[in-house]
């Protein structure tokens, strides 16, 4: 086995500044993985984008040239992410007897579950290919006949084209951002909805309590597919409408799982010396239930949170596929499938694409999920 690397022994090795390398030769494959693609994926958007940076930014058809300058400063924002992970991977080991603040403790606990730290992985390189979309689509996501209908894939269209000759690929990675976005934003606002309700429920109790709970049990009695369809097919509408009607719809019918959880982590929370001592103060109940209660609620609802991001993605690709979700010729992963049900037989590649990004979606961030439960929990740490 050898001595213990200790500081003063620690020599990083000029390899090592090369991203994913280093991590490679100690042994830290998922994070030798990422990196390494995610340097792949900043070579493939600069050789792709940076020839046609000019178009892109100031378009002369007219149009918005906003998304291609959030794509481009957000190339340098991973490039400056990913090199500080690097640098930060060749420093030394701080020593054993070292104190860790609380952050650097839940990394080194998360660090050890490498199932995790890849499904951590998979999620950020499908948030860095829906930033920099337009730097990577090689055709516009709604052009017709860009190469010929129904294409199976080949050089030039990698995923293939669809019925109407629109590059798959284009369509994929501009649908990326749609259902990432729809997932991200309608779990945000379930969480905080959830974790508010929750909270005031087992903070004050009785009547409040009583009906809240009663409120939850409702909802949760009612079959959400079907709960999702009546509201979508009743105020259904179009264009940015529509995609914000679904955030809404997914964010009002996901909080209910999170307020019963908080609510059992602030019945035994109220009860701690420290909010006794902020009562005894005389601080407001507000400021209690925000600035200590909730932060001390938080690691079930994190854990909750990035679970359910792939159920909601999952829950928008079949309203799409049921034709109830964003209207066309917007791309979303599950309108895509949608597009090619009637091919399934003569051109199978224009659902089955979309199809697995769902997959890798929903699976990676159930890993991620997995691995922040066995980090925040005490009981599950080291374990993994």
């Amino acid at each position: 086995m050898g001595a213990p690397v200790t500081p003063q022994d620690h020599k990083p090795s000029p390899l090592g500044y090369v991203p994913g390398l280093g991590h490679l030769l100690r042994g830290d494959w998922p994070n030798a993985i990422g990196l390494s693609v995610q340097l792949l994926i900043l070579i493939w958007a600069a050789v792709a984008g940076f020839p046609r940076l000019g178009e892109l930014l100031f378009p002369e058809q007219g149009g918005s040239g906003l998304h291609p300058w959030i794509a481009l400063i957000a190339w340098f924002g991973v490039v400056g992410l990913v090199g500080y992970t690097t640098w930060a991977g060749q420093q030394p080991p701080p020593p054993k007897d070292a104190v860790r603040s609380p952050t650097a403790e839940l990394v080194k606990q998360f660090q050890r579950n490498r199932a995790g730290v890849f499904g951590l992985h998979i999620v950020s390189w499908m948030i860095v290919l829906a930033l920099l979309t337009p730097l990577v689509a090689p055709f516009d996501p709604d052009a017709l006949d860009v190469g010929g209908k129904s294409l199976p894939p080949q050089p030039g269209y990698w995923m293939g084209t669809d019925d109407f000759g629109r590059d798959l690929l284009s369509r994929s990675l501009y649908g990326a951002r749609i259902s990432l976005s729809i997932g991200f934003i309608a779990v945000g606002l379930s969480a905080t909805l959830g974790a508010l309700i929750g909270a005031v429920a087992g903070y004050f109790g009785g009547w409040v309590d009583r009906v809240s709970m009663w409120m939850v049990d409702l909802l949760l009695a009612l079959p959400r597919l079907v709960l999702l369809l009546a509201i979508v097919g009743l105020f259904r509408s179009a264009g940015a409408q529509s995609l914000f009607l679904i955030v809404v719809i997914l964010g009002l019918t996901g909080w209910m799982g999170v307020s019963r959880i908080v609510r059992a982590q602030v019945l035994t929370l109220k009860e701690q010396d420290f909010v006794q001592a902020c009562r005894a103060m005389g601080i407001p109940d507000s400021r209690i239930i925000l600035g200590h209660i909730l932060p001390n609620a938080m690691a079930p609802v994190i854990v909750n949170a990035s679970l359910a991001i792939g159920g909601t993605i999952l829950t928008e690709a079949s309203l799409s596929f049921l034709g109830l979700g964003v209207p066309p010729p917007t791309a979303t992963w599950g309108s895509i499938i949608n597009d090619g049900r009637e091919f399934m037989r003569t051109a199978p590649w224009i659902t089955i694409g979309p199809g697995l990004l769902i997959v890798l979606a929903v699976m990676s961030f159930n890993l991620l999920g997995d691995g922040l439960r066995d980090a925040l929990d005490p009981k599950l740490r080291g374990r993994a």
